[in-house]
C-alpha cells in the first residue's frame, strides 16, 4: 500500500500547475504531469481523482497564495474607504489581469459547458473572495462609511465593475497587456461609479 505524503502532492501540484500553464487544461495530460513529477498516473489519481480535480486544486491554490495577503492587506487598511478599495482594486486586478491567470479563466469557461469545473471553481475561489470582500463592506456599513445595503451584493456590483475595464478586454483579447497605470485609472472610473451609489446620503447619517 502506497503511503500518501504532503511532499509528494505538492510535487504534483507544481509539475500539474507548469503543465497547466504551458498546454492549457485541454492540452494537459495526467500522463505529463506525472512523467515531471517522476511517478506514474496511478500515483496522481491515488492523490487527486480526475484532471478536473487538480485543475481546481491548482487554481484555488494559486488564488490563496495571491489572495490572502490582499484581503489581509484590505481589513487592516486605513478609514478612508475610496483609498482602501483603491488599493484593494489596483492589486486584484494586477494578479487576474496576469497572463497565466487569463488563460485559466479561459480554460475554466470553456471547460464549463462539459463539467461542473466552472461552478467547483466559483465555489473555491471567486465566491470566497466576494464573501471576504463583503465582510469588509458590511464593517464600512455599520461605521456609516458607505450606505447600507446587501453587502453580498454590493460585492458582486464592484467586482463587477472593476472586471469591466480590465479582465473582460483580456479575457476576449481586447488588451494583450495593460499597465499599473491604466489598472489604476480603470480601478479609479469603477470605484467612482460604486461610491457614488453607495455613500451614505444625509438621512443615513441621522
Amino acid at each position: 500500500m502506497r503511503v500518501r505524503t504532503e511532499a509528494k502532492r505538492d510535487a504534483i501540484l507544481e509539475a500539474a500547475s507548469q503543465v497547466f500553464l504551458e498546454q492549457g487544461f485541454e492540452g494537459a495530460s495526467m500522463a505529463e504531469i506525472a512523467a515531471r513529477v517522476g511517478g506514474s498516473k496511478a500515483t496522481l489519481y491515488g492523490y487527486f481523482g480526475s484532471k478536473e480535480d487538480l485543475f481546481v486544486e491548482v487554481m484555488h491554490g494559486a488564488a490563496l497564495r495571491h489572495f490572502e495577503p490582499i484581503f489581509a492587506a484590505l481589513q487592516n487598511d486605513s478609514d478612508d474607504v475610496a483609498l482602501a478599495l483603491q488599493r484593494f482594486g489596483e492589486r486584484a486586478m494586477a494578479v487576474l489581469c496576469q497572463e497565466k491567470a487569463i488563460q485559466a479563466r479561459r480554460a475554466i469557461i470553456a471547460e464549463s459547458g462539459r463539467s461542473d469545473i466552472g461552478l467547483r471553481f466559483y465555489e473555491g475561489g471567486p465566491k470566497k473572495g466576494t464573501l471576504e470582500l463583503a465582510g469588509y463592506l458590511t464593517l464600512q456599513m455599520d461605521k456609516g462609511r458607505l450606505r447600507k445595503s446587501d453587502p453580498t451584493v454590493a460585492a458582486h456590483h464592484l467586482m463587477a465593475l472593476l472586471d469591466s475595464e480590465t479582465i473582460t478586454p483580456r479575457i476576449f483579447g481586447i488588451e494583450k497587456t495593460l499597465t499599473k497605470a491604466q489598472i489604476k485609472q480603470a480601478v479609479s472610473r469603477a470605484l467612482e461609479t460604486f461610491l457614488g451609489g453607495h455613500r451614505p446620503s444625509a438621512s443615513d447619517e441621522i
